[in-house]
């Protein structure tokens, strides 16, 4: 995956992200749908997801210190980025994940 290259040239990254979930809940399952289509669209063939389901392994939770579920948390690239819920904002997620900016709201009264 290291030599693979974009369209400018610049070295392809491998994004990796845990999805930690309770279980197989319907709130589980829709950020993970909603993960894997966002990965699709704008991340085609360079992300892993690793899904952890903290039911059957609850000591995994300390390592990223997860509060609330589910909760995504992105590895690599660096920084680490955090983002609660089931990602059904789009909008928000990618600007979580770095890969659009956000939008800055002129708060003009």
């Amino acid at each position: 995956m290291r030599g693979r290259s974009r369209a400018n040239g610049r070295p392809a990254k491998l994004w990796q992200l845990r999805l930690y979930v309770a279980g197989q809940t319907p709130k589980s399952q829709t950020a993970f749908e909603n993960l894997k289509q966002i990965c699709e669209n704008h991340l085609k063939g360079l992300y892993r997801i690793q899904v952890i389901d903290l039911l059957e392994k609850p000591h995994l939770s300390k390592g990223d210190q997860i509060l609330a579920l589910p909760t995504l948390v992105r590895k690599l690239p660096q920084p680490i980025r955090k983002i609660i819920g089931d990602l059904s904002d789009t909008e928000r997620v990618l600007v979580g994940l770095d890969l659009r900016p956000a939008i800055k709201r002129d708060v003009r009264a």
